[in-house]
């Protein structure tokens, strides 16, 4: 009796060789981009030790309370699948001491999260995202810096129903205010709201600014806003970002509710949303975040990031058709002689390492099936070498965007491939 497949876990999922071609292209382009401004690529451990979520992300967050993978290993640490990259992020910061190379720390990261939540349309319990971390600058300049990286990557993807939605949570002064006068306004409502809420209540207030019960959402519509109550400093702050992204031509709406599912954040607080995802819009968000460095035993230091859901933005690209063509080859060989194998794979090798992208038929199948194969990868030329062609030193060039065919000399077929009008990828 032949045993049960074992498939994948719930909420995770695999990319496919007809699928990883969009990844590959999200990442190139995030790399490509990235590099424009200046920011270098960091890589984190996949797990951390359970106390740097705990301490950075907040105790109160969904994220540390309900969905993070956690688990005890042999010498009896408590580790956890990372949830998110930022907390990941500063941890390596602090522990490498990045800070004493530079007064500004420009960082991005293209990587995995984990969170056991559940899954719906581009949303899986092992997402991927990219994001990028500014980590040294009070300054809104720096603000407007990573707003319009995430808007600009974005759009070189191919997406142009962007709205972004803009806010500030202030600086703990400013929250300290606001959290009496939304307290004293949600206390004749407290038996309304949900055992969550409640609790936060008394722990983070602001936090039941980001509740999804649609109830509490309605009680919220006359809850006083937030920007009523920032200091004049973090007014000054919010009022300059928001010149810098009009200077920039970053259009923009004041979201007064926006304050992010993490309780590091401070001050300017963002998302992109896209029409095409529905009711679960967000494509990126991030935030600054001024105290995360000391939360996590550094020496005071402001900062600002984003990170943006790759899931997401690929099914946006679907629903609005705006995806790129899949991937091509630029030569597919198609051998019928058995003697001139060892020619074809020389020569595939050859031209291989002048940066051409070659394959070559493994199967011994025959001409018909060699170029259906061909035609499936995209292949821009066949070069079809039989007995007769073998014996008179010839390829048959076929070019499969015109069905035109031509015999050339082994000796002039690099440079009459070499001077074809078309770019090996």
């Amino acid at each position: 009796m032949a045993k049960p497949l074992i498939r994948s876990i719930k909420g995770t999922h695999d990319i496919l060789p007809d699928q990883s071609w969009r990844w590959q292209r999200i990442e190139n382009t995030v790399r490509a981009f990235m590099k424009r401004f200046g920011y270098r690529e960091i890589r984190t451990p996949v797990f951390e030790r359970t106390e740097l979520f705990a301490r950075g992300v907040g105790q109160e967050t969904d994220i540390v309370s309900k969905e993070m993978y956690s688990f005890v290993d042999k010498s009896g640490n408590n580790l956890t699948l990372k949830p998110e990259v930022t907390a990941s992020v500063i941890r390596a910061y602090l522990q490498h001491n990045l800070g004493r190379q530079s007064p500004m720390t420009k960082l991005y990261y293209l990587d995995r999260a984990f969170r056991q939540e559940r899954p719906q349309a581009g949303r899986y319990r092992q997402h991927h995202q990219f994001g990028v971390e500014a980590i040294g600058s009070p300054h809104p300049e720096t603000d407007a810096e990573v707003i319009s990286i995430a808007h600009g990557v974005l759009k070189e993807l191919g997406l142009s129903d962007l709205e972004l939605r803009l806010n500030s949570i202030g600086s703990q002064t400013s929250r300290t205010n606001y959290r009496q006068a939304l307290k004293a306004f949600l206390k004749p409502h407290l038996s309304e709201l949900s055992e969550t809420s409640r609790r936060r209540f008394d722990t983070n207030p602001l936090r039941i600014l980001d509740t999804k019960v649609p109830h509490e959402i309605e009680i919220l519509k006359d809850a006083p806003v937030l920007t009523d109550y920032l200091t004049p400093e973090d007014a000054e702050h919010f009022d300059a970002v928001k010149t810098l992204l009009r200077a920039l031509g970053i259009p923009f709406v004041l979201d007064s509710r926006l304050v992010r599912g993490l309780d590091y954040y401070t001050r300017t607080t963002f998302e992109f949303t896209s029409s095409a995802l529905g009711a679960q819009n967000a494509l990126c968000g991030g935030g600054r975040y001024d105290h995360l460095v000391e939360t996590l035993g550094g020496k005071p230091t402001p900062a600002i990031g984003f990170a943006a859901g790759i899931e997401r933005i690929l099914l946006a690209l679907e629903t609005n058709n705006n995806e790129a063509q899949p991937e091509t080859i630029d030569i597919y060989f198609v051998c019928l002689d058995e003697n001139a194998r060892p020619f074809v794979l020389q020569l595939a090798n050859k031209l291989r390492g002048l940066g051409f992208t070659v394959e070559t038929d493994l199967l011994r199948r025959s001409l018909k099936a060699q170029l259906r194969e061909a035609n499936r990868l995209h292949a821009r030329l066949a070069l079809i070498i039989g007995e007769t062609e073998f014996q008179n030193q010839t390829v048959q060039v076929k070019d499969l965007t015109t069905t035109e065919q031509k015999s050339v000399n082994w000796d002039s077929l690099v440079d009459y491939i070499s001077r074809l009008n078309f770019n090996s990828e």
